[in-house]
């Protein structure tokens, strides 16, 4: 199963193949979502004992979440984590598969559609690597605006065939990040034609970012979503998945932020504030649902994260 994102750069082993993504076809298609989940409970403890890549990703936001707790207590952390984004994994190709087994609640969704056919700038649509993004994208299928995914091509075909990443369906389309000044470009003239962009906003990927707080200690995120938004003049509004039960999910897009500038200030400085919300949102989101955090990167490594160095 895929455990973490690839970092391009860094150049970072690729997880997942067609082989393993096949296993897990058969065993989802003959014994059901538990069957598969049964499998990816043996697959996950091989990636706790010999991934350690992983592992160490993992770790990053462990040790932070879980502070006080011994070796074997915090790899037992790992393997429920690793557990959790399996799951969720199995449940996006689910839905691929045409499944409608999900119960699935929106918080929301109504101030959300109002928001967007008021705003005359467009909406983002601010994500994270907590909870289950992709099946959130399912509460704007039937919009009557088109959503683009700011987004890098996939590049282990494995994943990208099996779980549809990188795909365009419906009113869903693809802004890659890599084309011409990060796709800034297109993104601006989608929202001024009054469209959704969404953004995942907690991964910099080289990206300049901004020092705000995250569970109890110094932690670097991007702040191009906000600057964009204040730019742009449009609201933007954050959007988690959270995997309630096996067959349920809770989709929420009830906060709303709106960035903007004020007089000649250093617009950098004046974007900390809505960062600062973003994180807090998302250390909220993890202090009730703790294993259902998939950054597997290290924000508060600040080399790792700042690009102005």
């Amino acid at each position: 199963m895929e455990i973490s994102d690839n970092l391009r750069k860094a150049g970072r082993k690729k997880r997942g193949n067609s082989f393993g993504f096949r296993l897990f076809d058969i065993s989802l298609r003959i014994f059901g979502l538990r069957g598969a989940y049964g499998l990816l409970s043996m697959v996950c403890v091989y990636y706790v004992l010999f991934d350690r890549s992983a592992v160490s990703a993992a770790l990053a936001y462990i040790n932070r979440r879980f502070s006080v707790c011994g070796f074997w207590q915090r790899h037992l952390h790992v393997y429920r984590l690793f557990v959790n984004q399996g799951k969720q994994l199995i449940d996006r190709y689910t839905v691929i598969l045409g499944h409608r087994i999900f119960d699935i609640q929106i918080k929301g969704r109504k101030p959300f559609l109002n928001l967007v056919q008021a705003s005359g700038q467009g909406v983002i649509l601010l994500t994270s690597h907590v909870g289950n993004w992709q099946i959130a994208m399912t509460a704007l299928k039937d919009l009557d605006r088109t959503v683009y995914l700011l987004m890098r091509p996939e590049d282990n075909l494995a994943v990208h065939n099996s779980l549809g990443v990188s795909i365009e369906q419906g009113n869903i389309k693809i802004i890659s990040p890599e084309q011409y000044l990060g796709g800034i470009v297109e993104i601006m003239d989608v929202l001024k034609k009054g469209h959704i962009v969404s953004i995942m906003g907690d991964r910099s990927y080289g990206s300049n970012t901004l020092d705000v707080s995250f569970i109890g200690a110094t932690a670097w995120f991007p702040y191009s979503a906000f600057a964009i938004a204040a730019a742009a003049r449009c609201p933007v509004v954050f959007l988690t998945s959270t995997k309630v039960s096996a067959y349920k999910y809770a989709i929420d897009m009830s906060n709303v932020l709106y960035p903007h500038y004020e007089g000649r200030q250093d617009k950098r400085e004046q974007l900390r504030q809505w960062v600062q919300e973003f994180a807090a949102l998302i250390e909220t989101f993890v202090d009730q649902h703790p294993y259902q955090c998939f950054l597997f990167h290290d924000v508060w490594n600040e080399e790792l994260n700042n690009a102005d160095k």
